[in-house]
């Protein structure tokens, strides 16, 4: 037997003069299987074509279609409305990102400052031939590289972070996740004091505060906390 299902929505357009923050209420009927996203679709094509989010993949791949959902950081495309017993959804964008409109954020950009902020690319000293095999690796070092690099960066431990909140520069869990990808990594010749360099202060590996909400809420199930201590007991010593 199917049901009504409430979602409330935050809609606002920052760019725009005359628009002001309101929860807007939307009423649908639930089908089975649904997730938020189609919800937030039959919405947007139902009852409010100016509703604005982000989606790509529709399969938990992309990252893109991040949001609050009643208070905690979720991919719309994996969250069931039957998982909320009364039926009613409370919406609002990520914090920690620009908003663009409504439920739309930039994640985009702060991922790519990221990634230039650690220096996300291998650093060597070796000339690069494209017509050569890569130099082979222990298959358990590939695969704990491998596991490290099924981060989507949808920035849902971003949003989900204490820390990021109260410290705004601080590079949050992806950003040390990609550290600890490229420190395992055997082609990447960087030593221990350059990666301090890049994340050795309060505003990278020692600001965490291990609350551990980044990986409650990674919708990969990655080991960010592990791999945030093992960085820490790495670079610690270098203080």
């Amino acid at each position: 037997m199917s049901r009504t299902v409430t979602i409330r929505a935050l809609k606002y357009n920052p760019n725009s003069k005359v628009s002001k923050p309101h929860m807007a209420e939307y009423k649908l009927e639930e089908t089975p299987g649904m997730t938020l996203f189609i919800a937030l679709t039959k919405i947007r094509e139902e009852q409010d074509a100016d509703l604005s989010f982000d989606f790509v993949c529709r399969a938990g791949i992309c990252g893109s279609c991040g949001m609050m959902v009643n208070g905690k950081p979720q991919l719309a495309c994996r969250t069931l409305t039957k998982s909320y017993e009364d039926g009613v959804l409370e919406l609002f964008p990520m914090p920690a990102f620009k908003l663009l409109k409504d439920l739309s954020v930039d994640t985009g950009n702060w991922m790519n400052d990221m990634s230039k902020r650690v220096e996300s690319w291998i650093h060597t000293n070796e000339e690069i031939d494209i017509s050569k095999l890569e130099a082979p690796i222990e298959p358990k070092v590939a695969d704990e590289t491998f596991e490290l690099d099924r981060c989507i960066e949808c920035g849902i431990c971003v949003a989900a972070c204490g820390t990021k909140l109260m410290r705004p520069d601080f590079i949050g869990a992806v950003g040390l996740n990609r550290v600890a990808r490229f420190h395992v990594d055997p082609h990447d010749n960087r030593t221990d004091e350059d990666f301090y360099e890049l994340v050795g202060d309060d505003d990278g590996i020692f600001g965490c505060m291990s609350l551990l909400a980044c990986e409650d809420n990674c919708p990969k199930h990655l080991p960010l906390q592990s791999k945030i201590a093992y960085m820490r007991r790495k670079l610690v010593a270098l203080r």
